[in-house]
């Protein structure tokens, strides 16, 4: 019986070692001598029969456990064998590199994975610096991260990572899916439309053969163009080409900057017939519709900022702009003018009333067209309000108020935003004058307010951030002002009401004279005919001379800031108000518009501290320089020749610094 219990040596069994088996055999155990005392109690032959059949059961039992535990134990060595085993071959087979270095970064080990892109030269007892320094400074640069990161080393791309406390390398050779990875990317589609800006224009005074040599010159050079890159071309009619390319392709083009612009437009200047290219392009996405649509808009970005210009962006990225370094040609025609001043009527029609508004800060031009469009909403029968917040003007404004009490109608259409908000419904209509980005309105509030009805008239170069869904948009960059634009559609009013009064004409007037610098700048012949309009509706010069007067502060700062005239770039100048001085954006304006009297002064700048805390950054150039990119770069806007921007949280200094990297930049990618 002894045996019974014991091994061979004399042990116990190995299942009395198992708590789970032991609590079975002892349930057992007490079941078995219950039944017995209870027998013996009933029947002695029946209880020594039972004592018999337990005595043999127990022992079978116990055998069985014994078998069961001892296949357990080994079931487990030998597992335990197989993992331990499998452990060191898959060190030393499976396909990832692995190095253990000592505290000196000396190699102890290497599995032979790692060892074969030493071309199995001895690594043990070396140090890693003298084996491969470029592995050594990778090891640096994250020794102290426990983070995958994905590196270049030996032609190879690998996923790296180091565990420091074990002096531990682990190298994942991700070559091929890296270069699976990369062709993917590279063969992105992407869309973009082409348009020849000025076509109709051009050809309207040519001959057919004319029309034939050049129509065939740009499809060729277009075609050149993209056979050079991969690209596939289509043309869609005379003036519009459809294209479809490869990432790669994209990425290509756009290290060359677009170069086809200044071919295109190089050429056929030669030849006296300047043509221009706008090119919207987007990419990014895998639903085709998706990528035309958003091509489509690109495009209409790239000709509302002037066009002779690229636009490339894809449906939730930021637009990257190339080209548009040359003053927009005049290309509007009367046709325009009367379709946009018609389709304005319509749209007062079906509104109840009409709020209009122009950008903070508000200058003449902003200011004058909004009396200019209270004026037509009143031809068409329709309420318009005048939202200005008066306490935030300049003193040209707060004169031209005064001026506006003697006419009560128009005194009491300006209103505060507030109020405005109070009076919108969801039949208005609200107008943007002198501005598209509603980050600058006067109340973006109410911009939101009335997003679902919303009209743009404007002459500055359409940025990035645009309205969603504007019911009509007359930005047209090559005009003097947005005064301008809207005098013109006066002619296509009704003429039942009266026609613009007074001083309604000399505000107008006065914005149109401010912006093109005493008609020096960007004038055209239908500036001087928009003019002409309001000088004959009775413009006051001598009214204007007041509106445009300053106060003796303004005057003595904006000389203080010329004094501070600082020249770089041998065609800039630049003047960096103090850190602790406040000066108005007007008249920081104004200096800016001073420096480019001065001789050999294509661009000028100016940054000054606002009151809101904000540093101001004003740029002006004469058009040899493209002042808007470099305002846009800088996170604002505006026009080839007058752009502005506003930058938080930094100081004076920080923003002159910002602002001579961006130039310099610039300068470096042309």
């Amino acid at each position: 019986m002894k045996n019974w219990f014991t091994n061979n040596r004399g042990e116990l069994p190995s299942f009395v070692h198992n708590r789970r088996l032991r609590r079975i055999m002892m349930f057992i155990s007490l079941i078995v001598i219950y039944g017995i005392v209870i027998s013996f109690l009933y029947n002695i032959v029946a209880s020594l029969i039972l004592i018999v059949i337990s005595v043999v059961g127990l022992i079978f039992t116990i055998v069985m456990m014994n078998e069961i535990s001892s296949d357990t134990n080994r079931y487990i060595t030998d597992l335990s064998y197989r993992i331990h085993r499998g452990e060191q071959e898959s060190l030393l087979e499976m396909p990832i590199g692995v190095m253990i270095l000592n505290d000196d970064e000396q190699v102890e080990w290497a599995n032979p994975y790692m060892v074969k892109y030493f071309k199995d030269e001895n690594l043990l007892g070396r140090k890693i610096d003298d084996i491969d320094h470029d592995l050594q400074q990778l090891i640096t640069k994250y020794a102290e991260s426990d983070e995958f990161h994905t590196i270049t080393w030996r032609d190879h791309k690998f996923t790296m990572l180091i565990q420091k406390e074990y002096n531990s390398v682990y190298l994942m050779d991700i070559t091929r899916y890296a270069n699976l990875e990369e062709r993917y990317n590279e063969e992105q589609i992407s869309v973009g439309q082409i348009f020849l800006d000025n076509y109709d224009e051009i050809t309207q005074s040519m001959t057919d053969q004319e029309i034939s040599n050049l129509s065939n010159y740009v499809t060729n050079e277009l075609a050149t163009w993209s056979q050079k890159y991969g690209m596939y071309l289509k043309q869609i009619d005379d003036d519009h080409f459809f294209l479809l390319a490869y990432s790669k392709s994209l990425t290509a083009i756009e290290n060359d900057k677009f170069n086809i612009l200044d071919t295109v437009r190089e050429t056929t200047s030669k030849q006296n017939f300047p043509l221009t290219l706008s090119i919207g392009i987007a990419y990014g996405e895998d639903d085709l519709n998706n990528l035309a649509d958003q091509a489509q808009s690109n495009l209409d970005l790239a000709l509302g900022r002037g066009g002779d210009q690229v636009v490339v962006k894809s449906l939730d990225g930021t637009a990257r702009f190339y080209g548009g370094k040359t003053n927009p040609m005049e290309k509007r025609t009367r046709v325009r003018a009367r379709m946009i001043s018609q389709a304005l009527n319509e749209l007062m029609s079906a509104s109840d009333q009409v709020f209009v508004q122009g950008h903070t800060r508000p200058d003449m031009d902003s200011l004058g067209a909004c009396l200019g469009i209270r004026r037509i909403a009143q031809m068409n029968n329709k309420k318009c309000w005048i939202v200005l917040d008066k306490e935030k003007v300049h003193s040209d404004i707060q004169r031209l108020l005064e001026a506006t009490k003697k006419y009560p109608e128009i005194a009491d259409s300006i209103i505060t935003p507030s109020e405005a908000i109070a009076k919108a419904t969801d039949s208005s209509m609200l107008i943007m004058v002198d501005h598209s980005k509603p980050s600058i309105s006067i109340s973006e509030d109410l911009y939101k307010r009335m997003s679902a009805k919303v009209v743009i008239i404007d002459h500055h170069r359409r940025g990035e951030e645009f309205p969603e869904n504007p019911m009509l948009v007359y930005i047209e960059p090559y005009a003097s002002s947005t005064c301008e634009l809207i005098t013109e559609m006066f002619e296509y009013q009704p003429h039942e009401e009266e026609p613009i009064n007074r001083i309604e004409a000399t505000a107008m007037l006065t914005g149109i004279f401010i912006d093109t610098q005493r008609f020096s700048m960007r004038t055209g012949t239908r500036t001087f005919d928009a003019a002409s309009y309001l000088r004959s509706a009775g413009a006051d010069s001598d009214e204007m001379q007041q509106f445009m007067k300053e106060n003796i502060d303004s005057y003595l700062q904006r000389n203080h800031l010329i004094s501070k005239v600082e020249f770089f770039h041998k065609n800039m100048a630049l003047i960096v108000g103090e850190e602790d001085q406040v000066y108005d954006p007007v008249t920081a304006a104004q200096a800016c518009d001073s420096l480019l009297t001065m001789s050999g002064v294509d661009a000028s700048f100016i940054i000054t501290k606002r009151s809101d805390g904000q540093i101001g950054v004003s740029a002006r150039s004469t058009g040899a320089v493209n002042v808007q990119v470099i305002m846009e770069q800088m996170g604002g806007g505006g026009h080839l020749s007058s752009g502005a921007t506003q930058v938080s949280d930094k100081s004076v200094a920080d923003v002159k610094k910002m602002l001579l990297e961006t130039i310099k930049n610039i300068d470096d990618n042309e």
